[in-house]
């Protein structure tokens, strides 16, 4: 499908995460997520995981939890690595800091849980198709056709 728009951008290139200890931060993204991570200066870094979509990670005093709309999905493979991420965020909560982690559930048309890191960045771990959510791109518009569910993705 081709857009028309009035500016041109080429693609999503980046979004930013915060970070209270950055040393910490880097252990966490390195060592449970398994992130690739670049320091850029002495309050930032960059981290990227799996494409050329890249987190800047900023230093910050701001002490705001990330609201559950503005989460950070980590795609698996399978639902059962999808419960098998969350006893391990249950089982490594004190370690990472990590808190307030949902069950796992099928939701709009993926099986996942969210949980808050030390930062309070909230991250989402998803069974999705190795091109994550683009399977939504290839069903197309479904408005007024009711919610995506479980059934949605057919891959």
């Amino acid at each position: 499908m081709t857009v028309t728009s009035i500016l041109k951008p080429k693609m999503i290139s980046h979004g930013t995460l915060g970070s209270h200890d950055l040393e910490a931060t880097r252990a966490f993204y390195t060592e449970f997520l398994g992130l690739e991570i670049i320091r850029t200066s002495p309050i930032s870094m960059m981290v990227r995981l799996g494409t050329d979509h890249v987190y800047a990670v900023v230093q910050t005093k701001d002490r705001q939890e990330m609201p559950r709309l503005n989460h950070n999905g980590l795609d698996v493979e399978t639902d059962e690595e999808v419960d098998a991420a969350y006893a391990q965020v249950l089982e490594n909560q004190e370690k990472y800091g990590l808190h307030k982690a949902t069950r796992p559930v099928a939701q709009h048309g993926t099986y996942s849980f969210m949980f808050w890191d030390m930062d309070d960045n909230c991250w989402e771990i998803l069974s999705n198709p190795p091109r994550g959510y683009n399977w939504i791109f290839e069903k197309g518009d479904q408005e007024g056709r009711g919610h995506l569910d479980r059934n949605f993705r057919k891959d």
